[in-house]
């Protein structure tokens, strides 16, 4: 079975085109701009670059960093057809060392991919990676949704050119998702492939005592658009390096 996104990228964003990113991403550019974050941001686990291109078309100076390849190569093909000059480099989150930057934004449970016992270093990483009053703004997927929404359920997604399918298993700690995905060649015929992710479930208080450990002032804790915490699917840290 492949590694995480090898086969998905290519279809990531259309299978995910009902997840709002317009308003998604005008969430992060209000809140950026509230925050009196500079320009120069850098997307962590950026995947194909949505919101990095988002940021781009703001007049940000964008940066994706994913470590997936096949992301990275997706993410400069969408940027390059919408004439946008967005930088993507190959990085684990865990680690970066990719430069220094104004603001971290990572949107759409890229933390949940590093286990609990790594994350104080990939926030001591974060921290490095910003200048000083630098923001640091992330979400994961809540606990909530991995074990009561996610953990042992099927889901499914039919269309033209492509059937997705995901198995999901709760095993302790992290949710292991078996994905297939099943691509319409031009003969009509379709071809399978298999991959696996796993997303670790990180509880709230966890998170923002490593982040505080990491040196981080932690603004804010709130759910998916700002909403409230209590039942929401995400939760977003906004962050602040001294």
């Amino acid at each position: 079975m492949a590694q995480a996104y090898e086969y998905l990228s290519h279809w990531f964003e259309r299978l995910n085109d009902d997840c709002g990113y317009e308003q998604w991403s005008q969430y992060f550019l209000t809140g950026l701009k509230a925050l009196g974050a500079g320009r120069r941001g850098l997307e962590v686990g950026c995947g194909s670059g949505a919101f990095s291109r988002a940021l781009a078309r703001a007049g940000y100076d964008m940066t994706g960093a994913d470590l997936s390849a096949p992301m990275l190569s997706e993410g400069m093909r969408l940027a390059r057809e919408e004439g946008l000059s967005v930088t993507f480099v190959q990085a684990d989150a865990a680690k970066l060392g990719v430069g220094r930057y104004d603001f971290l934004l990572s949107p759409n449970d890229c933390y949940n991919y590093i286990p609990p016992e790594r994350l104080p270093a990939a926030f001591r990483a974060a921290f490095s990676s910003l200048k000083k009053g630098g923001i640091f703004w992330f979400d994961i997927s809540s606990a909530c949704k991995l074990r009561e929404k996610i953990a042992d359920n099927v889901f499914a997604d039919d269309r033209e050119e492509v059937t997705y399918l995901v198995f999901n298993h709760l095993l302790s700690d992290r949710v292991r998702m078996d994905v297939t995905l099943f691509v319409r060649r031009a003969d009509g015929a379709f071809d399978r492939f298999d991959e696996t992710h796993v997303q670790y479930i990180h509880e709230t208080d966890a998170v923002r005592s490593a982040l505080e450990g990491a040196g981080f002032d932690v603004l804010s804790v709130e759910g998916h658009l700002g909403e409230r915490t209590e039942g929401s699917d995400r939760v977003n840290f906004i962050c602040r390096r001294p």
